[in-house]
Formats: C-alpha cells, sequence, structure tokens
C-alpha cells in the first residue's frame, strides 16, 4: 500500500468517521511491515509458511506494539484464508463456539480455512484454552493466539504442543523512525506544513521514549498532530515531553532523568551512603516510578555490590519485591525503604558479578567441550559399560568434603579461578576455607 492509499483510506476527523492514526497506518503486505526480521526475513521459516499458504497454529509472544495482530491479519490476508477475531479479555465459551461454528460453515461451503485469532489469549482459562484444542487437531481452525506473557508460564502445555511460538522482538529505533517518518507524509496531506515544523531532533526523543512500541509511537504522533494543528510555529521540546509524561508526571521513565536517577541510586548504595540511598529512592517513587522496576534493581545491586559478602541482601530484596507485589503502597514501599537501607550499610563485593563475566565471556568464545567421562552420570548399562562416572570420587567421602587435585572442568580447558573472594564480611571467611582447600595436596596414588 502507497502512503497516498494510505493517506486516502482515512476519512478525517472533520468528516464524523474517525479512525486511529495507529490502525489506518497498519500494513497491508509484508513489503510495509516493520521489524521482526529475525522472522520475516527470506527463507525464514515463518515467512516461507505464509508465501506458501502451508500455514499451521502459532502463537505470537512479545512486548506491546510489535505487531502480533498486524501479522496474524497478514497471514489470513496473504493465505486468503476467513479471519475471525476475538478478544480473550472480552470473549468467553460462547463466543469461542460461535467462532468454531462460523468457520465450519466456512469450510463447508466454500472449502475455505479460517484463522481464529485470539488476543492476549494467556487471559484464557484452562477450560477455555482446552476448547480449542479438538478444532485445531481435526482442521476446522489454524489457530493463531497473540501473547505478552511467556507462554511456557501462561498458557496449557496441551495447547502449546500443538502450536509453534514465535517470539516478537521490540521494534528497533531505526524501524520506528522509519514508521514515524511515513505517518508524517500521511499527516501532512492532512496539514500541510506539519512535517517542516516537526524538527528531527523531536521526532528522535518520541523514538527514545516508545522503546520499540509501534502502537505507542503513532498515538503520541497523532496526539502532538492535535495538539498542534492550525498553529504555524514549530513543535516544542515542551510540547512533546508534556505529551510523553502525560503532562503530569515529572519522571521521565525512559529519558535522562530516569537513568540518572536510577545510577545515583546504584551508586548511593554501592558507596554505603544509606541517607543518599533514601533520598534517590523518595525522588524516583514520588515522581512515580514503578515500585516494582525499583524492587527489580534492588535484587540486581545485591547480587552485583554485595553478593556473597552477606548473603541475607539478596533475600532481603527478595522479599521487599514480594511485599511490592501483595501488598502495594505505601507498605510495598517501605520494604523498599528496608532493603535499600540494609544494601547500603551492608558489607560490598563485586566478586561473584566478576566471576560470572569472566565464565560467560569464556564460555561465548570457547568450545562446546564435552563433559568428562568421569563426571557423567550413568543411570544405564550401556552408560556404565562405556565407563561413564568411572573413577568419580564421592566429595562427602574425603575429609573436610573435599577431593584434591580434582578436576571438574572439560578436559580440554586449563584451570581458571574466577571466583575471587574479597576480605569483607562473610567473603572474607569463604577466602580462607578456599584458601585451606586448594593448599590441600592430593593422597600419593590419586589423580592430580
Amino acid at each position: 500500500m502507497t502512503l497516498l492509499q494510505e493517506s486516502s483510506a482515512y476519512t478525517s476527523k472533520a468528516s464524523g468517521v474517525y479512525r486511529p492514526l495507529a490502525d489506518r497506518m497498519r500494513p497491508q503486505d509484508m513489503s510495509s511491515f516493520f521489524g521482526q526480521r529475525h522472522l520475516l526475513a527470506e527463507n525464514m521459516p515463518l515467512r516461507k509458511a505464509i508465501e506458501s499458504g502451508e500455514l499451521h497454529s502459532m502463537i505470537f509472544w512479545g512486548p506491546p506494539g510489535t505487531g502480533k495482530t498486524t501479522l496474524a491479519r497478514l497471514v489470513a490476508h496473504s493465505s486468503k484464508a476467513n479471519l475471525v477475531s476475538l478478544s480473550a479479555v472480552l470473549s468467553g465459551v460462547k463466543e469461542i463456539r460461535a467462532a468454531i461454528e462460523q468457520a465450519k460453515m466456512r469450510q463447508q461451503q466454500f472449502q475455505q480455512d479460517t484463522i481464529l485469532f485470539v488476543d492476549e489469549v494467556h487471559r484464557f482459562n484452562k477450560s477455555q484454552q482446552d476448547a480449542f484444542l479438538p478444532h485445531i487437531e481435526d482442521g476446522t481452525i489454524i489457530f493463531i493466539g497473540a501473547t505478552t506473557e511467556n507462554p511456557s508460564f501462561e498458557l496449557n502445555n496441551a495447547l502449546l504442543s500443538r502450536v509453534r511460538v514465535y517470539v516478537l522482538q521490540a521494534l528497533d529505533e531505526q524501524d520506528i523512525q522509519k514508521l514515524l517518518n511515513r505517518a508524517i507524509a500521511v499527516l501532512e496531506k492532512e496539514s500541510p506544513g506539519f512535517a517542516q515544523r516537526f524538527p528531527a531532533e523531536l521526532r528522535d526523543l518520541l523514538v527514545q521514549y516508545v522503546e520499540g512500541d509501534a502502537r505507542s509511537a503513532l498515538n503520541l504522533l497523532e496526539i502532538v498532530f492535535d495538539l498542534s494543528r492550525g498553529s504555524d510555529e514549530l513543535i516544542s521540546r515542551d510540547l512533546i515531553l508534556q505529551v510523553v509524561k502525560g503532562g503530569v508526571k515529572r519522571f521521565d521513565r525512559h529519558g535522562d532523568v530516569f537513568h540518572e536517577q536510577i545510577s545515583a541510586l546504584h551508586k548511593s548504595v554501592r558507596g554505603s551512603d544509606p541517607d543518599a540511598s533514601l533520598y534517590w529512592l523518595c525522588r524516583m517513587l514520588d515522581a512515580g516510578c514503578d515500585p516494582l522496576y525499583i524492587a527489580r534493581r534492588v535484587v540486581r545491586m545485591a547480587s552485583e555490590d554485595i553478593g556473597n559478602a552477606d548473603p541475607r541482601a539478596l533475600q532481603l530484596s527478595l522479599n521487599a519485591w514480594d511485599v511490592v507485589e501483595r501488598l502495594g503502597s505505601p507498605e510495598g514501599e517501605l520494604a523498599l525503604a528496608q532493603a535499600v537501607s540494609y544494601l547500603a550499610v551492608a558489607a560490598k563485593s563485586n566478586a561473584v558479578y566478576e566471576a560470572f563475566n569472566q565464565a560467560m565471556s569464556d564460555v561465548k568464545g570457547g568450545k562446546d567441550y564435552a563433559v568428562p567421562v568421569h563426571l557423567r552420570n550413568a543411570p544405564t548399562r550401556l552408560m556404565k559399560e562405556l565407563g561413564y562416572g568411572k573413577a568419580y570420587r564421592y566429595a562427602h567421602d574425603y575429609p573436610n568434603a573435599y577431593v584434591p587435585g580434582e578436576k571438574y572442568f572439560p578436559d580440554e580447558m586449563s584451570e581458571r579461578t574466577y571466583y575471587r573472594p574479597v576480605s569483607r564480611g562473610l567473603e572474607k571467611q569463604i577466602d580462607e576455607k578456599m584458601r585451606f582447600l586448594k593448599n590441600l595436596k592430593p593422597e600419593k596414588g590419586e589423580r592430580g
């Protein structure tokens, strides 16, 4: 669909028929679909299935505004299938039955396939999800579900076994920029001069704010367009900020202030200053930051900057997160304050953080070495005959529950030392223990 076609497909508000900009800009074919190149590039399985018309039931899992509904429509259009849409928020078993009957009728009278698209499918309970199963199996419907939640946790195993899950990703800034530019060109036809009055740096600000959500980008653009219509002046930064913040909140959760305050909180905790830590926590809460986001970051701080120097820090942080989820405000906020102040005064260590990064670097940059034979389990006779587990020495049979000289890395790798405990808190004792164990010598005749 060309820009001219997109523009002509829209009837302005002035005429009395209104279609949101996000709906007007919905792609009509694959060539105008932005993002999801990992699924829709040439020769990718989903692209080939769509182009060949040989469809299968599937789940689209991804964040809001990534094109799940649009992709379902494109699938139906390219395969010339009848599309029936349900929302799990508004529908129940009655609507499911009606959709199935319609699919059977289309199949019998017109020999036409039906794609049943269910938005927010994770909102259906087990019995509602089970209602689709026989009709997926007998070919009455091709099922497409859309969800923002992890299907492994939110969908029945029986349903998951009958579909293929495709993971959609947030659009990158380049794709959002292209989408906005295309939409601005459409709006320019309705209000000449709009594109020239919208500076490029303010478009970039809008792009950064929406974090890959195409629908949000178009909705905010439409608000900017409505607020600036009839003016000859350049669109201002203040107007953009009012739109993205709702004109009320002072806390831009995607902008510089957000990252600066998160950084200040984290560094105050790391620097063992409980007073500054509480100040930045309160600044963020007062400005409207989601307490659950702070809870996640506090858990990160507990592992990154405290670690095994005081393992209680992680547990206390998780407890605070739990209180936020269970009780909300203000009880949850007080629990966060308790966790933040404790983390600030706790003994500090980034030894686990550094060890994890070094180990991950070795794994990603190295080969997939086989597990040494003596470390392999041998639950079957064949495995035992192959020597699996032979010569493995059970640590609890040795003094200190430690086998001096035993090797646990792959045979092809030299020994590594990732974890280096600091001389603070519990890690001081851990360091002393590790030094003691590593100085023990293997008994005569033993490996190592």
